[in-house]
Order: structure tokens, then C-alpha cells, then sequence
């Protein structure tokens, strides 16, 4: 069996890598891969670009052993001592040689040459005294199984309760060079360097076994959930499954590595196992299903052109190298001897009888033909008797078919075999129909189609022939067309000009075209008149097509200069999702060549590419993509950053950034880092309440002039697959100069009063003097006019109190109840009257409960029943508002007396009392004869016509003028439905 690389793909110094000796290797929260070399220092990488850190930039020394991360922390562990990385500096700690750092129960353990440490929550490295053999020892591993810490010590593996002086359990499980130990299935798992690996019960460390291989460990790991990875220092990896501990595969140098000795094996993210070796920089091991072939593995060259699958095998070409096969029993390369072996063969075919055809760049046809002929074997025996049988033995004969024998070109771009015939494209010289006859070496050119045979454009780039038996050909400059009973027919396609169709491809009733720039275009097949570009909810990787084909589970793959797409098409043709496989995803070979694609009796998929030869096993396990994260990496302000703060507890927090009001230049850098696909990720930004920005892959957003006040600033990303990260938001303030701040305005604006006041005070005083007079005489006349008020506060209407005496009279024999009511609300009335009208003003409620009695008293006094409410809608409340006496009277009485009791319907009153802000509202509705008609059908009293005069002179003097408002109410038919009555005072409280 031939040797394949086992999906690796390595990084070395040609990388960025600053050394090739990688002793350790883990993965931050963030996705980056940190890695400590010997010599190199410090590298970090995101799956595409390294950064590297050296003493130059503060380490103490360049050879690092241990690497461990916290929150944004870093913890380094070299030669010298303990280093923590925050940021982009270094505090640094002096310390025996570390070789391993160790979390446990919130305490950082340090493993060093001589002895344990610890990291103190007061930022000190302090040596752990436990006993005098463990505190001279290499500390190789520390481990906590939940009830015990184990130390892989070089002298032995111990046990103990706890790591200080104070343990009161110290076990020495076994002697030995112990270099690693880990929990698994709670077994206790512990290699030695020299003797194998020791299998034990946690409790019980007498129940144990011994596996002995492999010898020479490093280091172990878990990995793939029950797979035990024993790195060693001289023969790679050793795979053990974890049941019964027996071997699965070994990694090694036949295997891809560059050299045996590994340090560390890691799990990321994505699922990726990641080696880290001493010599040959570190590894990505893909665990998918590619194998990958090139000159390490051997093949003969790297760049393969064309791709066949024959009955006997895999044909493939690779660079100027002649023709190579593929078959169960490994790799095998035809001799190199002849004129044919030596040239770039670009295309492969094979006919019936398993004969190869190979068309080559300025070297003509080759014509691999088998042939069963018949052998004579000669054989003796012991009475010297020649016995002579025949065989029949399978032979090889090569033939050339170029210009010398009268084919029309040595460049061949495709050959196809047909039942009859076989077909070849030339590079400009059209496509050649011809039969060739071994046995006279004869060659019988039965058609060449040319520009006369209407193919316009000669450059042929592909040639397939569909399942309908027509041949098919595509063109340099985008021409399509096939050739059937010899006849030529082109085909619109609606592609621009010049724009080459590379590749053909029939799947079922539908012909695909691969173009270079324009991606995949699609018809039907039985008529294709109308090509449409396959498109999709998701994008190709690139628009160069350079290989098509589906595989058996119905997908389709397309081949491009950046590797291979995995196409998933729904019933309606359209693109329903891609999965891109470059180089980071294990298609090492990353551009392919023009048409290097089959597929083979297995379903296996072939790729030709200029870095091997790709093959791919169908599986229906699919690799599990996380949705990406996203993380602020820098806030900056004009160009500097704030390295104060702590990025990853400002993010999504209520905590808020205060800038001043020159601080309006900010820029805000991000990172999802992937190390699958490093270029793939996309980012979006808004800033507060704004649509969300096109998704691009600049991981910066600067805004300058931003406004001052609260702002969010939001930002989140996508995968390759489109997998959206959650949001993040950085929140900040920006605060308002002083001239904009409400505080300095008002001050400014209460200046310019106190200004302004000044001056009206200077005039006032002018004023006052020549209206002093005036005043005087407006004062008297006040005065008067509040006797006035008061002396009609004391009227009543003789009528109504006439009125009111004989009613009572009446009841006085016939309705005892009712004369006594009448008589306790008239009295009440009367001494409520008396007591108000001494005061300037009463409360709203006083007011309200004197309008009550006098209603009720004109009810029982009334020829005519009537209804009436009193609506209080007021803030503050009626016990607090203040107005004058009796102000509110005269306009019920009229609304009753001259309304309701002169209408032929029910009486309805509604008084309503309202506020504002700064006026105390007042309403009183009847549905009475109408104010107007009740004037005209009969004279006002003296006492109406003095009080409505002398209640409106005090609501003009109160109020101001027009503040009484007297309007009819209106049915739609035009007939009167009572009368409104509206004014307001200004609102004064008791407070």
C-alpha cells in the first residue's frame, strides 16, 4: 500500500512561524491559536497570519515551555520564570525553569524544575513547600481529579489531598520518569518516559495495569471522546481507544509528519486537532474525508491536468511527468522512456476495450493500447523431454498519433472515445473526428470541424458528449454548441463576450456550464434555450469555474482557484446552501485544473490540482459549525487607544464611557476569529437606533463629529456559512459643552432677565410716579365696587323667598315631611349665605355646597320635577381652590327660573367645574326655553338684570374682559336645546 499524509496540513517557519520547535499549544476564548517555541518566542495565529512576541518586546527569555489563558490574560512559562501577557506587555516573575501552568479550585498551580508554586491573588509567585523529594523535583504535571491532586514527577507519580506542607495523605504511587497524567473514565491514566503507560483506579492505586508502548512520551490527551493520544519524542502518535487500550493508527513520518517528535496535541473549536511538534512547526490534522496525494507521497509532481477513471484504475497526469495510475495496489508511474513522457498531458479518455487515450500539449495523441497475445512457455522434464504450451499474456504497445502522421495538431486539448470513432479538440484547429488503425499504424481522419463547418471561434476549451449521443463544445471567448450527424449547431447562452466556458456538464435532464468569472450557469439539456446563472440564498467561493461534477448523494461540486465548493440545489435549481473545502478545510491541493475531475465505481470524487491530487470520500457526517463570536479588540479616540479599559466587561454592560466634548473622533476595532476560514468572516456595525450597515470584512469602524449625548455602538459577524454571532454593543456619552448645557442657558437666559428687569424697573418707577394719582382714584372706586358686591351678596330675590315662605304654608296641613326639608334647606341657605358673603373668598367646595342647598330648595319649590348634577373634575382639589362668594348663583338661578321651568320637558341642569394649569373653569348647561327666546317672551327683573350685570362686572374684573361666554344649544334640525353658560377665573389656592 502506498503512503497517504493522513490529512495534514503544516505550518513552519515559510509560514510565519518564528520557530520550528513548538513545546506547547492551547486556544484563548477569542479562537486564537497561541503557541510557545524554543528560541522564537511568543506566536499567536488566527488561521492566516502569525504575531510573534520575543524579549525584544519583554519576555524574559524566547524558549517557552507552558502556555495558560484566563479572561484577557496570558500566562507564559519559560526557561526563566512566570510571565503574564496583558495587552501587549509583560509582567514578569522570576522562577525555577516552568514546565507546566495548572488551574485548580480558583488556584494557579506552577509546575517547574524544581518543585510546585503558586500564582497569589496579590500578583506573587510563591514556591508551595509540600515535602523535600517533590520540592526538588521536576514537576512535569499537576492534576485534580476532583478529591486528589496527582503530580507526574520525574522521580514519581504521587498522590496527596492537598498541595501544601500540611497534606495529610502523601502517596508515592509509582517510581519512575513520569511525564503526563489525565482522568479518563475515572481511570487514572499515567505515562512514564521510558516504560510505557500505567492504567490505574483512582482510589485504589493497587488496581492498575501496565501498557508498555509506546516508549519515549511527551505528553497525552484525549481526544474524539474515548481516543487516547500518546505524543512521543521519536515515533509521532500512538492512537489507543480508551475500552481496552489497544492501538489504533499511528501518526509518524510516513504518515506526513516531518519529524517524529511531538510536544502536544489540542482540540479547537471547530473540531480540529492541532500538533504541535519539535522541529517540524505545528500541524492541523482535518478529520473529514480527503486524502490527499502529492510528491511526498509518490506521486511524480505535484500539478495534476487531467483526471480519468479507467476499468483498471485512476488515470492522472501530473507536470510534464507522462501518465501515472492509481489502483488497489498503490501508485504506479509508466516509464519514463520516449518522446511522450516528458509533456503536459491534458486530457484522458478510455475506450471500450480499456485502451488509454491521452492528448498532450504540443506532443500529439497517445494511444495506450492492451492487447491479450498469445506466449509459448517452455518447460522439461526428467526424462529431457521440452514440453511447449501456449498462454495467453496481456501486453502494452504505445502509440503516437501527431502531425507526422497526418493529424491536423500536436495540441490537444480533449479526446473523447466514442463506439465508432474517436473525437479530439485541438487548441485552434478544431475538433477531429478520426478512426486510427493499430495493426498498420494507419490514421484515417474521417471529419475536421472548423470555422467552415460553422465553429466561430476555434480557442475550444471543453468537449463532453451528452446522454443523448450529441457532442457538446464550448469555447475561449463563450461560444457553446454541439455536433450531431456531423452537423453543427450553435447555442445562445446570453453570456457576455469573452467570457470562456471551461467546463460541461449533464446531470439528468439539466447541462451546467462552469465559466471563468461568471460562475455556474444552467438549461435543460433536452432545450436549452434559456441558460440561467445558478444562484442561490448562498455564494460560490469564486465565480472561476474550472471543474463540475455531482456526486452520488446528488450534490454538486464545483472546483475554482480557491478549492472546491459543495453544492446543495433544491427541486427548483437554486443554490440552497455551499460548503467551501480549501486548504484550511484539508483540500491541500487548493487551485484545480481544467476538467481533472471523475469519479470512480466507489462514489470516491477525484480532484486534480495544482498541489496534488485530491480524493474524496462520500459520507453523510457532516462537520458541526459553531455560530461565529464577536469581540471588541480596541476602542479608539483620534487615533489612540484607551488601553484602560477592559474590553470584555464593557461589552453588552450597563458601564458607559464618558468623553468630553472634544472627544467626538472615536474608532472601534473587532475581531470572530476562525481559524477554518480566516478570510471569510464578515462583519456588520449601527450606531444607536440606525439600520444595520452591508455586510463587509473591514473589522474597523472610525465615526468623526459625532453628536454629543448617549450612544451605542453595535457590531456583529458571520461565518463562511452565514451563522450570525449574537450582537455586541459598547455604550458612551458625550458631553455637551458649556454652551450648550441647559444649566449655562438658563443662567445666561436669568442674566438677560435680571438685565432686562432692571431697565423695566428704572421705567416702573417713572410709571408709578405718573400714575400714582391714578391708582388712588382706581383703589376708591375698588372699594366701592367691593361694597357693591358684597351688598348683593346679601339680596335674594324677595319672589323666590315669597315664594318659598307660601309654599311652606301650603305643606304646612298636607305635607308635614316636606315643609320641614323645606324649611331645613331654606335655612341652611340662608346662614350659608350670611357667613360667605363676610369673606373675600371661599373654598370651591363651600361654594358648591351653597349651590346644592339652593338647588334643592328651587326642587321642592318647583311646579315641575328637574334633574341636575355637579361635575368636579379639578387639580388640585375643591377644598383647596378659592373663588368669591356668590359668583356662580345668579347664573343657576337664571339657567332654572328663566330655562328649565319655562320648558315643556324634563329639566336637566349640569354645572361643571374644571382646571388648568392657571384658570379654574366653569360651566352651566339647561335644557331650557333658550336663553335668547326667554328674554324676548318676557322682561328681565330688576334683580336678574342687576345680578347677571353685577356678577359679570366681577367675573371682568377677576378675569378680564370677554371671559363670559352665553350661547344657545342647538339640535341639528335647528331648534333650540338649551343654553350654555362658560368662564374661567384664574386659578388661586388655599396654599
Amino acid at each position: 500500500m502506498f503512503a497517504q499524509n493522513s490529512q495534514l496540513r503544516s505550518y513552519t517557519i515559510a509560514d510565519g512561524l518564528p520557530q520550528s520547535q513548538v513545546y506547547d499549544i492551547l486556544q484563548d476564548e477569542m479562537g486564537y491559536l497561541w503557541l510557545g517555541t524554543q528560541g522564537g518566542g511568543l506566536a499567536n495565529f488566527d488561521g492566516d497570519v502569525f504575531e510573534v512576541w520575543n524579549e525584544s518586546d519583554g519576555l524574559p527569555s524566547n524558549y517557552i515551555d507552558a502556555l495558560y489563558t484566563s479572561n484577557d490574560s496570558l500566562f507564559v512559562g519559560s526557561r526563566k520564570g512566570l510571565s503574564i501577557k496583558v495587552k501587549n506587555r509583560f509582567i514578569n516573575f522570576e522562577s525555577p525553569q516552568i514546565l507546566q501552568i495548572y488551574s485548580a479550585k480558583n488556584v494557579l498551580f506552577i509546575g517547574t524544575k524544581k518543585g510546585v508554586y503558586r500564582y497569589a491573588k496579590n500578583k506573587e509567585l510563591q514556591k508551595i513547600t509540600i515535602n523535600p523529594e517533590i520540592d526538588r523535583s521536576e514537576i512535569n504535571t499537576i492534576l485534580f481529579d476532583g478529591n486528589w491532586y496527582w503530580l507526574a514527577t520525574n522521580n514519581a507519580l504521587w498522590k496527596l489531598n492537598e498541595l501544601s506542607e500540611s497534606a495529610t495523605e502523601q502517596l508515592k504511587v509509582e517510581v519512575n520518569n513520569f511525564k503526563s497524567v489525565l482522568l479518563h473514565n475515572n481511570k487514572i491514566i499515567a505515562a512514564t518516559f521510558d516504560d510505557g503507560v500505567f492504567i490505574m483506579d483512582a482510589e485504589n492505586t493497587d488496581n492498575q495495569f501496565l501498557m508498555p508502548e509506546p516508549s519515549r512520551i511527551n505528553s497525552m490527551s484525549i481526544q474524539n471522546e474515548d481516543e487516547l493520544w500518546i505524543a512521543t519524542d521519536n515515533d509521532g502518535i500512538t492512537i489507543v481507544e480508551t475500552k481496552k487500550f489497544s492501538e489504533i493508527k499511528r501518526l509518524n513520518t510516513a504518515g506526513g509528519l516531518a519529524t517524529p517528535h511531538i510536544r502536544k496535541v489540542i482540540n479547537d473549536d471547530n473540531g480540529n486537532l492541532w500538533i504541535a511538534t519539535s522541529g517540524g512547526g505545528f500541524y492541523k490534522y482535518f478529520q473529514n474525508n480527503f486524502k490527499h496525494y502529492d510528491q511526498r507521497t509518490g506521486l511524480k509532481g505535484n500539478r495534476i491536468y487531467a483526471v480519468h477513471n479507467a476499468p483498471d484504475g485512476l488515470w492522472f497526469s501530473t507536470s510534464e511527468a507522462g501518465l501515472s495510475k492509481i489502483d488497489s495496489s498503490g501508485i504506479h508511474s509508466l516509464p519514463s522512456d520516449g518522446s511522450f513522457f516528458d509533456v503536459k498531458i491534458k486530457t484522458i479518455d478510455s475506450d471500450s476495450k480499456g485502451n488509454i487515450w491521452a492528448g498532450s500539449d504540443n506532443r500529439g495523441l497517445l494511444f495506450r493500447e492492451t492487447k491479450m497475445v498469445d506466449s509459448l512457455v517452455f518447460s522439461s522434464s526428467e526424462t529431457f523431454l521440452i514440453q511447449i504450451d501456449t498462454v495467453s499474456v496481456e501486453r502494452t504497445a504505445n502509440h503516437i498519433i501527431d502531425e507526422s502522421k497526418g493529424f491536423p495538431s500536436d495540441w490537444v486539448r480533449t479526446v473523447i472515445t466514442d463506439d465508432d470513432f474517436i473525437w479530439a479538440a485541438t487548441y485552434a484547429h478544431g475538433m477531429v473526428k478520426f478512426n486510427y488503425y493499430s495493426d498498420n499504424d494507419s490514421l484515417v481522419v474521417r471529419k475536421t470541424f472548423s470555422k467552415r463547418n460553422g465553429i466561430t471561434d476555434m480557442l475550444i476549451k471543453g468537449m463532453v458528449k451528452s446522454p443523448d449521443g450529441k457532442l457538446w463544445y464550448s469555447t475561449q471567448n463563450g461560444h457553446l454548441g454541439y455536433i450531431e450527424n456531423n452537423k453543427v449547431t450553435s447555442i445562445e447562452t446570453d453570456l457576455e463576450q469573452q467570457t470562456a466556458i471551461g467546463t460541461i456538464f449533464f446531470h439528468e435532464e439539466t447541462i451546467y456550464l462552469g465559466t471563468s468569472g461568471k460562475g455556474i450557469w444552467y438549461a435543460n439539456s433536452t432545450n436549452p434555450v434559456n441558460f440561467q446563472q445558478l444562484k442561490g440564498s448562498k455564494n460560490l467561493s469564486s465565480n472561476n469555474i474550472y471543474q463540475l461534477i455531482f456526486d452520488d448523494q446528488g450534490y454538486l461540486w464545483a472546483g475554482s482557484e480557491r478549492g472546491v465548493d459543495k453544492i446543495e440545489l433544491n427541486k427548483a435549481n437554486e443554490i440552497a446552501d455551499v460548503y467551501h473545502f480549501g486548504r484550511n478545510d484539508g483540500f491541500l491541493g487548493i487551485e484545480t485544473c481544467l476538467n481533472a475531475v471523475d469519479k470512480d465505481e466507489q462514489g470516491n470524487l477525484w480532484f486534480g490540482a495544482i498541489y496534488g491530487l485530491t480524493k474524496h470520500i462520500p459520507s453523510e457526517s457532516k462537520k458541526a459549525s459553531l455560530p461565529p463570536t464577536v469581540y471588541f479588540t480596541g476602542v479608539e479616540e483620534r487615533y489612540k487607544n484607551i488601553d484602560s479599559l477592559v474590553l470584555k466587561d464593557w461589552t453588552n454592560s450597563n458601564k458607559v464611557l464618558q468623553l468630553t466634548p472634544d472627544q467626538t473622533q472615536l474608532g472601534f476595532s473587532f475581531r470572530t476569529v476562525d481559524v477554518d476560514h480566516p478570510n471569510e468572516i464578515e462583519y456588520r456595525t449601527k450606531l444607536d437606533d440606525t439600520e444595520w450597515s452591508p455586510w463587509v470584512k473591514e473589522n474597523k469602524q472610525n465615526f468623526a463629529g459625532l453628536a454629543y449625548g448617549p450612544h451605542d455602538f453595535s457590531v456583529q459577524s458571520r461565518n463562511f456559512r452565514w451563522q450570525e454571532s449574537e450582537p455586541i454593543k459598547f455604550s458612551f456619552f458625550i458631553d455637551s459643552p458649556l454652551y450648550k448645557k441647559d444649566w449655562f442657558q438658563w443662567s445666561v437666559l436669568a442674566l438677560a432677565i435680571v438685565v432686562l428687569l432692571g431697565i423695566g424697573l428704572f421705567y416702573i418707577r417713572k410709571i408709578k410716579a405718573k400714575n400714582k394719582a391714578e391708582q388712588e382714584r382706581l383703589k376708591t372706586q375698588n372699594y366701592l365696587l367691593t361694597l357693591e358686591q358684597k351688598a348683593l351678596q346679601l339680596q335674594m330675590n324677595p319672589h323666590f323667598i315669597f315664594n318659598v315662605l307660601n309654599g311652606v304654608k301650603a305643606m304646612a296641613g298636607t305635607k308635614p315631611e316636606k315643609m320641614d326639608a323645606t324649611i331645613n334647606s331654606f335655612a341652611i341657605l340662608l346662614r350659608e349665605t350670611l357667613q360667605n358673603s363676610r369673606k373675600e373668598h371661599i373654598s370651591l367646595d363651600q361654594e358648591i355646597k351653597a349651590l346644592r342647598h339652593y338647588v334643592e330648595v328651587e326642587k321642592l319649590m318647583a311646579q315641575k320635577p328637574f334633574e341636575y348634577a355637579i361635575d368636579i373634575q379639578t387639580t388640585p382639589d375643591a377644598e383647596e381652590i378659592l373663588i368669591p362668594p356668590m359668583l356662580i348663583q345668579p347664573f343657576v338661578e337664571n339657567a332654572i327660573r328663566h330655562g328649565i321651568l319655562k320648558g315643556d320637558k324634563p329639566g336637566k341642569l349640569t354645572i361643571g367645574f374644571t382646571t388648568s394649569k392657571t384658570h379654574l373653569h366653569c360651566s352651566i348647561i339647561d335644557n331650557g326655553l333658550g336663553i335668547f327666546k326667554s328674554q324676548n317672551e318676557k322682561p328681565k327683573t330688576d334683580h336678574q338684570s342687576m345680578a347677571l350685570t353685577v356678577t359679570k362686572e366681577r367675573l371682568e374684573s377677576i378675569a378680564g374682559k370677554n371671559i363670559l361666554h352665553i350661547s344657545e344649544i342647538k339640535n341639528e334640525d335647528g331648534s333650540i336645546d338649551g343654553t350654555k353658560i362658560t368662564f374661567k377665573i384664574p386659578l388661586l389656592t388655599d396654599y
